[in-house]
C-alpha cells in the first residue's frame, strides 16, 4: 500500500449496479457529495433514464469515458466492483468501490461513510495495487484471453461428477487431481469461492496464484500457492460439458481444452479512504456473514 498525495480530482465516473437495493438512492447521495466537493460527475448514457440531473455529463462512448476520467467509483457489491475494476485497470485508472451489497471485501467505503469522500480532494487516501491473472484458452477454435481479479474455475456444467485434471507448472507436469473442479485465484479472490472450497486467506498485497481443488477425492489433496512468476496450465480429461467460469460473470464450454494461467500485465488500483488492516476487514465481513 502506498500513500498518494493527489491533486484535486476533477472528473469521476459513477458506475452503479441498479439491481442492488437502494443503489440509485446511494448513487444520488454520492453524486451530490462529489458536486459539493467541486468534482464533476460522469455517467454512461444508458444511466440518463434514471439519473437525469443536468449537472451530470452522460457519455455515449463507455471506453472513451473511462479513458478520460480521473477515477472510477463503482456502487454495488463485490461483483459490481470487480467488473468495473477490470475496465479501470485496462485504462490504468484508480477505482473506489462503495459497498451496497452483502460482504464487500473489495469495497473501500460503506454507504454510511460518505463523508470520507472529502479525502479524494485532499489527497488523504491510499491506493492498493491488486494483481490479476491472465487466463488463456481456445474457445470454438479461437484463441481467447481474459483478465480476472478474483478467480477462474474449471468444472462440469449441471453434472457434479468427478473430473480428472492434469496440472503443469512452467511446461512441466507436476500433479494430477481428481476433484469436482479447480479454482485458480488471486490473493483478492482468496476470500471468495476459494475460501468456501477450503483454501487459505491470502493478504491481497501479496502477488501469487492460488490453486484450490473443489471437493477433491483424496485426503492428501490440498490447495497450493504458486509465486507470481509461475505459468500454470490445467486440462480436464473427458468429453462431457466442461466449463471455464471467469470471475463468476462469464462461462465458456471449453471441453478438454488446456487453460493457462499467469500474472496479468494489468493491475487494479483500489482506492482506500480509511485505514483498516486486511485481516480486520476479513473478520468483520465474515462476522456479518455469520450473523
Amino acid at each position: 500500500m502506498s500513500s498518494v498525495l493527489a491533486p484535486k480530482l476533477k472528473n469521476l465516473v459513477l458506475l452503479p449496479n441498479l439491481t442492488k437495493r437502494n443503489a440509485a438512492l446511494h448513487t444520488n447521495r454520492i453524486a451530490d457529495k462529489l458536486r459539493e466537493l467541486g468534482i464533476k460527475v460522469w455517467m454512461h448514457e444508458p444511466m440518463e433514464k434514471v439519473f437525469s440531473d443536468s449537472d451530470t455529463l452522460f457519455w455515449e462512448d463507455f471506453d472513451q469515458m473511462i479513458e478520460s476520467c480521473d477515477a472510477v467509483i463503482a456502487i454495488g457489491g463485490d461483483g459490481t466492483i470487480i467488473h468495473a475494476a477490470k475496465h479501470a485497470a485496462h485504462a490504468d485508472k484508480p477505482i473506489l468501490g462503495v459497498n451496497v451489497g452483502r460482504l464487500g471485501f473489495v469495497a473501500g467505503l460503506e454507504v454510511d461513510e460518505l463523508e470520507l469522500l472529502e479525502h479524494l480532494v485532499t489527497g488523504q487516501y491510499t491506493e492498493e495495487k491488486r494483481m490479476m491473472i491472465s487466463v488463456k484458452t481456445f474457445f470454438q477454435g479461437r484463441p481467447m484471453e481474459y483478465q480476472v481479479l478474483n478467480d477462474a474455475v474449471i468444472a462440469r456444467g449441471s453434472f457434479s461428477r468427478i473430473l480428472d485434471f492434469q496440472v503443469s507448472l512452467n511446461q512441466g507436469a507436476i500433479c494430477h487431481y481428481r476433484a469436482d473442479g479447480l479454482i485458480l485465484a488471486t490473493p483478492t479472490g482468496s476470500t471468495a469461492y476459494s475460501l468456501s472450497a477450503g483454501g487459505p486467506v491470502v493478504d491481497p498485497s501479496m502477488e501469487c496464484i492460488l490453486l484450490t481443488p473443489i471437493c477433491p477425492h483424496s485426503l492428501f489433496t490440498r490447495p497450493v500457492i504458486f509465486n507470481s512468476q509461475s505459468h500454470i496450465a490445467a486440462r480436464a480429461e473427458g468429453d462431457e460439458a466442461i466449463y471455464l467460469t471467469l470471475d463468476g460473470e462469464e462461462s465458456l464450454c471449453i471441453g478438454n481444452e488446456e487453460v493457462s494461467f499467469a500474472k496479468s500485465e494489468e493491475e487494479v488500483r483500489l482506492i482506500q479512504l480509511r485505514h483498516k488492516e486486511f485481516y480486520q476487514v476479513v473478520n468483520e465481513k465474515l462476522a456479518e456473514k455469520r450473523g
